[in-house]
């Protein structure tokens, strides 16, 4: 549905957005997640033809609009502020788009009444934005840019004015009503737990690269750089050296004399390699299990987060590790700082990761 191709983007020497390739499929919920000024809103500016690109192409529907202004590309956006006229009731601000296009009165009832209901906002038509709350409005944003039937439809952090609460409710509600309407949604976010609850696939940007691009699984589980291992979730980065392979599994040296198995790799013995471990898949035991990953440490520090325990784990060579461990109310599976412990690691739980 929607292609790029080279996409560069400068403002002057600063270059917003670097020779981009990416495609989103027809109907799915993809996401641009990255830092503050990483480029993900340029490229979503670029995709509604609010801005134009340095250089490559822009095609949506098989179609290149690289310089067609935003009037004539079959997209919608949804903004930060939601952007409603204020002086222009509900049912009148959501008809409003199609009364520009000049569609008639009937339709237009018709079509207002069908978005209304859609999105739960029936009892509101004769209010002002100004009496509504914020959850109400992004509503009523959401019903005016899908109400003229887009191809492609583009939000640009709309939940990050609605409180903690609000967001969550807003999430699923977003995530129903693009499953109900099967429009490409293009979703810009900075919040990592967002990125994950939503979207089929997560386009990682970082100072204008998209690093990785995957489904929320291969994002979290196969992190491919250090940048999206750290900025996704919680997760230890762990320095190792190549030291030998089996037919499957590969042997690594960490600190402090301490080897793990990790899954097969291709990199050759002596090899200097970043790993990525998810703190909740460190499992933790009283006794030496006899894993050949498993290994004896100490909990240096406990920190408690209500469905979780976080523990900061110390080897025998004074490597630190993070655990995170389910609080499920059963006394013989706590563990508490100055303890000892058995730690134990899947291999298939370890990722190679770039610098």
């Amino acid at each position: 549905m929607v292609e790029l191709r080279d996409v560069t983007k400068r403002f002057g020497t600063f270059e917003a957005l670097q020779c981009t390739n990416l495609e989103i499929k027809a109907g799915e919920f993809m996401t641009f997640l990255g830092p503050s000024g990483c480029g993900k809103t340029t490229c979503l500016r670029l995709i509604s033809g609010f801005d134009a690109p340095t250089s490559g192409q822009i095609l949506i529907d098989g179609r290149d609009v690289t310089w067609d202004p935003p009037y004539r590309r079959d997209v919608n956006q949804v903004f930060q502020s939601y952007a409603l006229f204020p002086h222009l009731t509900i049912y009148e601000n959501i008809a409003f788009g199609l009364r520009m296009k000049r569609v008639s009165a009937p339709e237009i009832k018709k079509r207002v009444d069908r978005v209304i209901q859609m999105t739960s906002l029936e009892a509101f038509i004769d209010r002002k934005p100004a009496q509504m709350s914020g959850g109400q409005r992004q509503r009523v944003a959401l019903a005016r840019a899908i109400i003229c039937e887009p191809k492609v439809l583009l939000l640009d952090e709309p939940l990050s004015a609605l409180d903690a609460k609000l967001r969550a409710q807003m999430r699923i509600e977003l995530k129903l009503l693009q499953k109900k309407l099967g429009i490409t949604f293009i979703f810009v976010t900075h919040d990592q737990e967002e990125a994950l609850a939503m979207s089929d696939r997560v386009a990682v940007i970082n100072e204008g690269r998209v690093e990785q691009i995957g489904t929320v699984h291969e994002i979290y589980y196969q992190p491919a750089t250090r940048f999206v291992a750290s900025f996704i979730g919680e997760t230890n980065i762990i320095q190792a050296e190549v030291i030998g392979t089996d037919a499957t599994h590969t042997l690594c040296r960490l600190e402090g004399e301490l080897t793990l198995r990790i899954p097969i790799s291709p990199t050759p013995v002596g090899s200097k390699i970043l790993l990525s471990l998810r703190p909740e898949k460190i499992r933790l035991h009283r006794a030496d299990p006899s894993s050949k990953n498993s290994f004896p440490a100490r909990i240096s520090m406990e920190v408690f987060k209500g469905a979780v325990d976080d523990l900061t784990l110390v080897t025998e060579g004074g490597l630190e590790l993070r655990a995170l461990l389910a609080n499920d109310g059963q006394t013989e599976l706590d563990f508490h700082e100055g303890e000892p412990a058995f730690a134990c690691i899947q291999p298939e739980d370890i990722n190679i990761i770039q610098a």
